[in-house]
């Protein structure tokens, strides 16, 4: 049976939009393929983990039969990718999908589409808006970094998402570092409405939104989030529990304040880091007398030391943090300059970006 004749590119590029959520191993055999359905001419891709849900729908607009049928994403897309942009044509013949490029030819086991286990996306009352996919984009590169990544503290491993009035609330944090951002809604909600967004999700939807203004259409409803834009449909569900109050932990009264070019301290700090400690990455930061001093040692008793001149003539500052939290939030920013705000050598550290109140990043010091 003919299901169909098109390009590569036709099959690969919504094949490759959907196949990032399937898993390598799994305990069930069909979570590692992909859905098709065709229908007239519609062709509609699916992939899921049971967690997660991606859709996406193109119109091919060739000849062939409707049907429906699972096959090997990856297999599938290596497959794709190894073809030249032709002319290809898929059939089903006994159970199996048979590609055929040129003088290739591949035959790939299914699995029945009726066995393909589907998230329903929800109905009824929800809260819903709408945001640039530049804007998400944006905001969810300034906070992902700070996510924990395996804590049992499951609703540290996502992101807290919070549509209130007209703002937008993104809140990482895996117990030592906390990322926030904030924009503007056009459109507001009446409501309040928290989240909590797996990482899985989060790292996903980053790699798949735009640098477009075209929007994200984001559904929330009981334990499911939706995002819609192009012809993506992007169902998760969501984390159950009570995330941090970021509120208490974000500083609004450190006296302290120098201003740092960002690219210079953050070759500096990619230095020092070099001969930090390779299982606490501490490196010590002393503020004294118009000038930070970047520190780190080793316990094979080898030391860098890298000299910044600054505007501080205040008392002598001596802090202690992991590097890679310094270069994690100075490699996501793209200001000239940032702000550190700081209070004594035992306090967590508030890192902000001149001018800009929609973001804000707190460290927590560690003892070196």
């Amino acid at each position: 049976m003919l299901l169909l004749k098109t390009t590569r590119d036709a099959l690969l590029a919504p094949l490759q939009a959907v196949s990032g959520v399937v898993e390598k191993r799994h305990t069930l055999p069909i979570l590692s393929n992909v859905l098709i359905e065709k229908t007239g001419e519609r062709l509609t891709f699916t992939a899921t983990d049971i967690e997660i849900q991606i859709r996406t729908v193109t119109t091919n607009g060739t000849e062939g039969e409707d049907a429906a049928i699972t096959v090997s994403a990856r297999k599938f897309q290596d497959i794709l990718r190894a073809l030249p942009d032709t002319e290809i044509s898929l059939t089903l013949e006994d159970r199996r999908l048979n590609i055929k490029a040129g003088r290739s030819r591949f035959h790939l086991q299914t699995l029945p589409a009726g066995d393909y286990p589907l998230i329903t996306p929800p109905s009824g009352d929800a809260i819903r808006f709408s945001v640039p996919q530049r804007t998400l984009k944006h905001q969810l590169a300034l906070v992902t970094y700070a996510m924990a990544q395996q804590d049992i503290r499951y609703y540290l491993n996502g992101l807290l998402l919070i549509a209130d009035g007209k703002n937008l609330i993104l809140v990482a944090t895996d117990g030592h570092r906390l990322a926030y951002a904030d924009s503007e809604l056009e459109a507001g909600i009446p409501n309040r409405c928290e989240v909590i967004l797996p990482r899985k999700t989060v790292l996903e939807l980053a790699r798949q939104i735009g640098d477009t203004d075209e929007p994200v259409d984001v559904v929330l409803s009981g334990n499911q989030a939706v995002f819609r834009f192009g012809s993506i449909e992007f169902v998760t569900k969501l984390i159950d529990g009570k995330f941090p109050d970021y509120v208490r932990v974000i500083p609004h009264d450190h006296p302290g304040c120098i201003t740092l070019t960002r690219v210079p301290f953050l070759a500096a700090l990619q230095r020092a880091a070099i001969l930090s400690n390779e299982k606490f990455h501490g490196v010590r930061l002393v503020l004294d007398n118009n000038m930070l001093s970047i520190i780190s040692s080793n316990t094979e008793q080898e030391e860098a030391r890298e000299e910044i001149e600054i505007d501080f003539n205040d008392e002598r500052l001596d802090i202690g943090f992991n590097v890679s939290y310094l270069l994690d939030v100075l490699n996501n920013v793209s200001s000239e300059t940032v702000e550190w705000r700081f209070r004594d050598g035992n306090s967590s550290a508030l890192i902000t970006l001149p001018g800009n109140g929609h973001f804000k990043y707190v460290v927590m010091p560690m003892r070196i």
